[in-house]
């Protein structure tokens, strides 16, 4: 069975929960420009190497000025062919990919093969340091070219193989039946010879092959894109370009916006969802995404896997009430989470409504009961990390703290522990130096349950930030990728998610949904359900 199916049932319950978008489908590109939108943003963790961005602002820019061989339609979610001519498998195991013919960088350079090959070959390469390394473990050499202990013992994977200029192949080292649908995500695009050539100044100035090129970058003020005119995808820009504004304050941002300062909003601060339709009327979105919040734990420090601390981390999620904060704070633009995947995959494409069962419904009593049952806080109060950047992180973090204090009659047993930038909190958390939870929101890479699972809580998988290892849930995923019966293959991540339910590897607090906000100068503004917006379809004037 070719793997695109799995895509095909996300995307069934994405286009219903997603046909009120107004999303454009691409294609048509007469009239394309007009003018440069601006647009808020904060400076990503990291420089822009695809393998080496897995955070959403990084993502935003990635996502502009690349294409890969697949992408995720912005309206239903379904994994489509771009660059891939052909993706064939008689056994879910090995592949044949053939590259389009008549794409370019925007330098001029020729999209091959190559192109495909020496870049994952680049990013799974323990050298290279890169943190999506992991999205390459599948393929067959990759433990040699990344192994778990020692020094790196070959210079690429066996299992990639160029035929010729647009034909390479692919062995992996067991079945993975959606392979294909992984492919649209940003570790897998291709890269130029001047990425290898002259590391640093491609660094400096990023080039790709999407419908923008970068302009200029000035970390901590702005990024400035243009619409590329030789991009030969159907999805070319409908603007100018776009102006990346860096904020580290999502309510100034706002504030800019209301002002005429700003186009484009796209995380409106919970601060002002209580005001937004009537400061913008239909120029508001407020839509499903494929985003879910939760509380992480550093399961590498002690005092959070001794024993009883399952308890502890099962109290804590019972003290939380996130009916009330939804509410509250949110206006109702999140629901609480009954699980760790989200609603937008459906109940065939994974997502199981109660999943966490009681351990997700707030009880005061039974809260107290197992903290004391687990032997108390750790250090007698628990500090969640999250960053300040954002304004409304303090907000629910405020409210989770106060949710819990009052839960165990106890005013300082939870506080906030606010970080100064989204890339210093980043920096900490994923160099495993927090001693204690901290918010841990993922926004899906592509539409599958495997992605809300396998990269957060697979033995050193790529965003397992906490470090949380399980043997059982490791051989389920591993089982699950292996499926290619439809049913079966949800029923065994099911069961893997449930292993992380008994273990409170992390506290699911509730599911979010895209926002944004307009000025009177844009119009077809969209999200797609990965929450980000579709730049390339933005008019202006």
């Amino acid at each position: 069975m070719r793997g695109a199916t799995h895509a095909r049932w996300a995307a069934c319950a994405m286009a219903v929960a997603l046909a009120t978008t107004a999303c454009g489908g691409g294609g048509d590109t007469t009239g394309a420009g007009g003018a440069v939108l601006s647009s808020s943003w904060t400076d990503p963790q990291n420089p822009l190497e695809p393998a080496n961005t897995n955070e959403v602002q990084g993502g935003k820019v990635l996502n502009m000025i690349f294409r890969g061989l697949k992408q995720y339609d912005p309206r239903t979610g379904e994994a489509e062919d771009v660059l891939a001519e052909r993706i064939e498998t008689t056994d879910s195991r090995n592949y044949t990919i053939t590259v389009k013919d008549g794409w370019t960088f925007s330098n001029g350079e020729k999209v091959t093969a190559r192109s495909f090959v020496d870049a994952w070959n680049y990013g799974a390469s323990l050298k290279n340091n890169q943190k999506n390394a992991y999205f390459f473990g599948y393929i067959a050499g990759y433990d040699q070219v990344h192994p778990e202990q020692g020094e790196q013992r070959a210079a690429t994977m066996s299992g990639l193989k160029v035929v010729d200029e647009r034909t390479f192949t692919v062995a992996l080292s067991q079945k993975f039946s959606s392979f294909p649908d992984t492919l649209g995500y940003n570790a897998f695009v291709p890269l130029p010879r001047a990425f290898f050539d002259d590391h640093a100044a491609w660094l400096s100035k990023p080039v790709g092959n999407g419908p923008y090129t970068v302009q200029s970058y000035t970390k901590g003020s702005e990024m400035q894109l243009a619409r590329w005119g030789g991009y030969p995808g159907e999805d070319a820009a409908r603007n100018d370009g776009v102006t990346l504004k860096v904020y580290t304050d999502n309510n100034t941002a706002y504030t800019d916006l209301m002002a005429g300062n700003l186009d484009l909003v796209d995380d409106v601060p919970a601060q002002q969802l209580k005001n937004v339709r009537g400061d913008l009327g239909d120029r508001y979105l407020n839509t499903p995404a494929g985003i879910i919040q939760t509380l992480s734990f550093p399961h590498y420090d002690k005092e959070w896997t001794k024993a009883g601390s399952v308890k502890v981390r099962q109290g804590l999620s019972r003290a939380i009430d996130r009916d009330q904060i939804t509410r509250t704070i949110f206006q109702g633009t999140r629901t609480p989470a009954t699980d760790w995947t989200s609603p937008v995959l459906g109940a065939e494409g994974g997502y199981k409504a109660g999943l966490c069962g009681q351990w997700c419904e707030y009880d005061a009593a039974a809260a107290k009961k197992l903290i004391a049952e687990g032997g108390g806080l750790p250090g007698g109060q628990v500090k969640i990390t999250y960053n300040a950047d954002t304004g409304s992180h303090k907000l629910w973090v405020d409210a989770v703290c106060n949710s819990i204090n009052n839960a165990l009659d106890n005013d300082r047993a939870c506080v906030g522990n606010p970080i100064g930038t989204f890339a210093d909190f980043r920096s900490k958390s994923t160099t495993q130096k927090l001693s204690g939870p901290f918010r841990a929101g993922w926004q899906m890479d592509y539409p599958l349950p495997q992605n809300f699972l396998q990269p957060l809580y697979y033995t050193n998988a790529s965003s397992n930030d906490g470090k949380w290892s399980n043997e059982e849930f490791d051989k389920l995923i591993d089982r699950a990728n292996a499926e290619t019966d439809v049913a079966k293959a949800v029923q065994t991540f099911q069961q893997a998610e449930e292993v992380v339910r008994d273990n409170m590897a992390s506290i699911p607090l509730w599911y979010q949904n895209g926002s944004a906000g307009w000025s009177d100068r844009l119009s077809n503004v969209a999200l797609n359900p990965f929450s980000v917006p579709v730049y390339n379809e933005i008019k202006v004037g």
